[in-house]
């Protein structure tokens, strides 16, 4: 018989594939990594099993090389790439880079670091520290007296011992020298915040102590649970992390947790390894390749219990998970929008389901899918309702922009109210956050002449306009096409052209502008590029050293500066008029945050909303931040018109390189799902019609929506039909659960 195993290659929406091992390689085990041929390319993958025997005539390849002798990857991390590469049609192999270290499945095998470490050798302890010939020789032989475990090579070197006096002794025998591996640690190279306060464990609240006796006797179950902690900003849900973490590694179980952006994970994890110390670990993408590699092989190895980090640290090889959280588990940085287009909190579900492991999903503003789970009890809902030290609620004020165009003009950007309010705090010596959630100069340039715009070449939206070091710069957000602003109207050559709206650098201009004397500082995606920048930015603004922080989303969740006590918020209806069916509740889910940032500290806080439309409900119940109203009303709208969390939904967009190419490309696929669907329905389809980004990166787009209560069958029947049409599958995305249907 000959012996086959089913192989996961890192190909999209392709499925296992059946290769034979020949007599002189040893049968791989599940996990590992083989090296097999893929056409014409050769491909590294990994072992999910053994294969039956292919029934036809079939004609199977020989694996190349098998890499690892046993499990690279854990049997439960496999079992989920699986599981995400069915549910989200992706296939089985998308996922497996997103659970593996830099270059795994490159072939390069050795990523590690090594450090040659000197030790005296027998003869050098005999000869004493008088050993070697010269001063430096008998400087380094004294200085390794001393250190009875070695120096490295670069210690030596600090102390004015170079390389050539080391080998000078390790020819005399004096000395041994060893190669010792090093693991890069992120901690030491701006990965984590300063730490602010004391490092033991805090006293609880009433709420707190509450909330951690049922999630503490959940996990001591050891068995699948889901609770949802819907606690008010300020509340204290990282201190309860804090101490069911703590019960869950003295059981013998590991944590993970995940946050929704690297922008948070320096604080958290500056917490965390506070608490725990070195027995932490954190997975992003922020981190160098080495570093990254580094702390996938520490958890790999056992070495840490906590793993920290964003979505993808979900697959982070950690041996028996007692404990998943999902912080900010309302936030949309979870959803993947790229192959694999999985959702990190839905993920982490199922490896709590997989692992018979507590999941507690923590938010002040569940999103509308968690919150219907816990209304029907398939959660637990735990509710945390006052802040720590009863400290109050920011006091919010609405500010109809209408009245302030009418009274000052329509180029206002600091409402008159919020200038006098920033102006008092900067008195008091207080910090201030400033919200605007679009970044540039301008939203876009138009000609008063012609009425044009400038907009991008390959995609279906108006350039943004940034500043440049000596000219100004118009950019697409979503492909980086850039050019400069020219003097003239490129349609009909008139030199007026204005910018119209604005972002976070025109907002940050204009509060230099008018407080010459605050220090100010900008976060937002073309200000923490560089390596460290963002951690350095929060650190300086943590310790006072700025007074006003503009910035985008990345402000508004949680972190925590007891300093800040004015917020606001500028141009707060800018989502609402998207063509999105959750513009209402991420505008509700934006401002309750953000305004949750003020009054953290022993001063009281206050938050100042900017907009065109007070009335409303979003922003009417963000002002009372009362989610429970916000629901019932959202609901409503959802069940009026079926959409989530009442049905499930699939946005399916087909690409093509014009529009009458992609429309029927889309019709063809529509047709025939709408036909395999027939006999047993349970599923609606809309569309095809363009999408709203008709152009993106250069490629046009037309989509459909299957709608129904069987997300089962409406998987089942877009995998026939994308299968009978190979040549628009290649073209197609499919997101399952879509977060947006742009």
């Amino acid at each position: 018989m000959p012996r086959l195993i089913a192989v996961a290659v890192p190909v999209p929406a392709l499925d296992l594939l059946t290769y034979r091992i020949p007599d002189t390689i040893a049968l791989p085990v599940a996990g590992a990594r083989v090296v097999v041929p893929l056409g014409r390319r050769t491909l590294t993958g990994v072992v999910v099993g053994a294969a039956p025997t292919p029934s036809g005539d079939f004609s199977l390849r020989d694996v190349v090389e098998v890499l690892d002798d046993a499990a690279f990857i854990p049997a439960d991390v496999l079992q989920l790439t699986e599981w995400v590469g069915d549910f989200y049609l992706a296939g089985p192999g998308s996922t497996l880079a997103a659970a593996m270290p830099p270059h795994a499945l490159t072939g390069r095998v050795d990523r590690f670091r090594t450090m040659r470490i000197v030790s005296l050798s027998a003869e050098g302890h005999d000869a004493g520290v008088d050993a070697g010939r010269g001063l430096r020789q008998k400087d380094a032989v004294a200085a390794l007296k001393a250190a009875p475990d070695g120096l490295s090579a670069g210690q030596l070197a600090a102390a004015g011992i170079s390389a050539a006096v080391v080998n000078r002794l390790h020819a005399l025998g004096l000395v041994t020298v060893r190669k010792e591996r090093v693991d890069r640690d992120p901690f030491a190279s701006g990965a984590a915040l300063e730490t602010r306060g004391g490092e033991g464990a805090r006293v609880l609240t009433d709420e707190q102590r509450t909330a951690v006796a049922t999630l503490g006797t959940l996990a001591a179950t050891r068995k699948f649970h889901v609770a949802l902690v819907h606690g008010v900003t300020g509340s204290g849900k990282t201190e309860v992390y804090l101490h069911l973490a703590e019960q869950v590694r003295r059981s013998g179980r590991g944590v993970l947790m995940l946050v929704p952006e690297i922008a948070l994970t320096p604080a958290v994890a500056a917490v965390f390894r506070a608490r725990f110390g070195t027995g932490v670990a954190i997975q992003h993408s922020g981190l160098s390749e080495g570093e990254r590699h580094d702390q996938w092989h520490r958890i790999r190895r056992g070495d840490v219990d906590v793993v920290i980090g964003t979505r993808s640290a979900i697959f982070a090889p950690l041996a028996r998970p007692g404990l998943i959280i999902v912080d900010e588990e309302h936030d949309t940085s979870y959803k993947q929008e790229e192959m694999p287009r999985y959702h990190g909190r839905d993920v982490a579900v199922m490896r709590g389901k997989f692992a018979d492991a507590l999941v507690v999903l923590g938010s002040a503003t569940p999103s509308m899918e968690s919150y219907a789970n816990a209304q029907q009890s398939r959660y637990t809902l735990i509710s945390l309702k006052r802040r720590v030290l009863d400290r109050p609620l920011a006091a919010v004020r609405i500010i109809n922009m209408r009245d302030e165009f009418a009274e000052e003009g329509p180029d206002v950007i600091l409402s008159r109210p919020l200038r006098e309010a920033m102006q008092a705090r900067l008195d008091k010596h207080e910090q201030i956050l400033i919200l605007l959630n679009r970044r540039g100069y301008a939203a876009s340039v138009f000609c008063r002449q012609c009425g044009s715009t400038m907009d991008c070449p390959n995609c279906s939206v108006s350039l943004t306009v940034h500043t440049g070091r000596n000219a100004w710069r118009a950019r697409c957000h979503y492909c980086n096409y850039s050019r400069l602003v020219p003097r003239q109207c490129l349609n009909c050559a008139a030199p007026y052209l204005e910018h119209v709206g604005f972002g976070t650098e025109r907002v940050e201009a204009e509060v230099a502008a008018l407080f010459p004397h605050a220090r100010i500082g900008r976060v937002d995606r073309d200000t923490i590029r560089k390596r460290g920048s963002l951690a350095d930015l929060l650190n300086r603004f943590a310790r006072r050293e700025l007074d006003v922080l503009v910035g985008t989303q990345m402000i508004a969740k949680g972190h925590d500066f007891p300093q800040v006590t004015l917020v606001g918020v500028i141009s707060a209806d800018v989502g609402l008029g998207m063509a999105d069916f959750r513009a209402a509740e991420r505008t509700f889910q934006l401002l309750t945050q953000v305004a949750g940032r003020a009054g953290r500290g022993e001063q009281a806080g206050e938050a100042m909303i900017q907009t065109l439309f007070p009335g409303h409900y979003s922003i009417r119940f963000a002002t009372a931040q009362d989610y429970p109203a916000f629901y019932d009303k959202e609901i409503e709208f959802r069940r009026a018109m079926r959409y989530p969390p009442l049905i499930a939904m699939i946005n399916v967009v087909v690409k093509g390189p014009t529009y009458d190419t992609s429309m029927a490309a889309a019709a063809d696929l529509a047709r025939r799902v709408s036909e395999i669907s027939k006999p047993t329905g349970g599923f609606v389809l809309l569309g095809p019609a363009p999408a709203p980004l008709t152009r993106l990166r250069g490629e046009n787009r037309a989509q459909f929506f299957l709608k129904g209560t069987s997300r089962a069958a409406m998987r089942a029947a877009l995998r026939q039909a994308l299968s009978e049409v190979p040549e628009i599958a290649r073209k197609t995305a499919v997101d399952v659960d879509p977060l947006s249907v742009l």
